[in-house]
């Protein structure tokens, strides 16, 4: 963290002791801070927080900035794929695919192309890790879901949206679409997202309406393992802790983001309400055996 400080400082145009007056702490404090001997407490990041709000400091950019160095800077054999992997608490033991089963392609490790991803889903929680990660595929089975209504369906199979057709061809169609891969590929269904995919569930937007925004929300990839295999051929590379006073400037952000998202979303999805079907609709051609 002495880094970011140091950042921010020189971004104020405030010498140690400057800084230290606007916190209302020592100039010893300041300097043990920067130099990696203490770490600032929450209250003290707050009061951090609030001097970068009041004076526009780009903090969100200096944590991408630091990330994107470090991402830089790895050094991959052939053939792997580096991605993102945000964590609540950290990994602990060996790489498993064991998330919760309604994730949007069941129980894997989840892993994504966009790290600001990675950081929205880990940004409320104390000891959550970002990880950078790799993947080798080449002896993988593998899946890649275009973003289109192959994928919602998909999502609504593994999020228990599709159990009253459980008996039909278009069940069995996506109960069986991942049978035997290692790692699925497929647009990652952000916070933006999930406002127009639920709305495609509940009924008030047509399928039309939902694959228009997938495209043009251009919401990245995730690539999940969803077998033992697929999880072994993950090799972590760094570990990288993102501190409290980040955290504070990821929420804003992401709040930021999804409010922009859902706005996009909404003006694609009133474009499109009067063309294609509706999810209830898609789920009673199954039953009645149309295509």
């Amino acid at each position: 963290m002495e880094a970011l400080l140091k950042q921010i400082r020189n971004y104020l145009n405030m010498s140690q002791t400057d800084f230290a007056e606007h916190l209302n702490v020592t100039f010893a404090t300041v300097n043990r801070w920067e130099n990696g001997r203490a770490i600032p407490n929450k209250l003290a990041q707050t009061k951090i927080y609030e001097i970068c709000k009041d004076n526009d400091v780009p903090v969100y950019d200096f944590t991408l900035e630091k990330i994107k160095t470090t991402a830089d800077a790895m050094k991959l054999t052939s053939g792997r794929v580096l991605l993102y992997h945000g964590s609540k608490s950290g990994i602990q033991g060996k790489i498993e695919p064991k998330s919760r089963p309604q994730c949007d392609f069941g129980k894997g490790f989840y892993m994504g192309t966009e790290v600001s991803q990675a950081l929205t889903l880990i940004c409320d929680y104390e000891k959550s890790k970002l990880y950078l990660v790799s993947i080798e595929l080449n002896k993988l089975a593998t899946l890649e879901v275009p973003a289109d209504i192959n994928w919602a369906m998909l999502v609504a199979f593994h999020r228990g949206k599709m159990e009253k057709i459980h008996e039909t061809a278009l069940y069995e169609k996506y109960r069986g679409m991942m049978s035997g891969k290692d790692v699925i590929i497929g647009s990652i269904a952000n916070d933006r997202m999930f406002y127009v995919i639920d709305n495609f569930f509940v009924g008030n937007i047509t399928d039309a309406a939902l694959v228009n925004s997938l495209s043009a929300l251009q919401l990245g990839k995730q690539y999940v393992a969803i077998s033992v295999k697929g999880c072994k051929a993950v090799r972590i590379e760094k570990e990288i802790e993102i501190s409290y006073l980040e955290r504070l400037f990821i929420k804003d952000v992401a709040e930021s983001n999804r409010a922009r998202g859902i706005s996009m979303a909404t003006d694609i999805c009133k474009n499109y309400r009067r063309e294609g079907l509706f999810f209830d609709e898609l789920l009673d051609r199954a039953k009645n055996g149309e295509k």
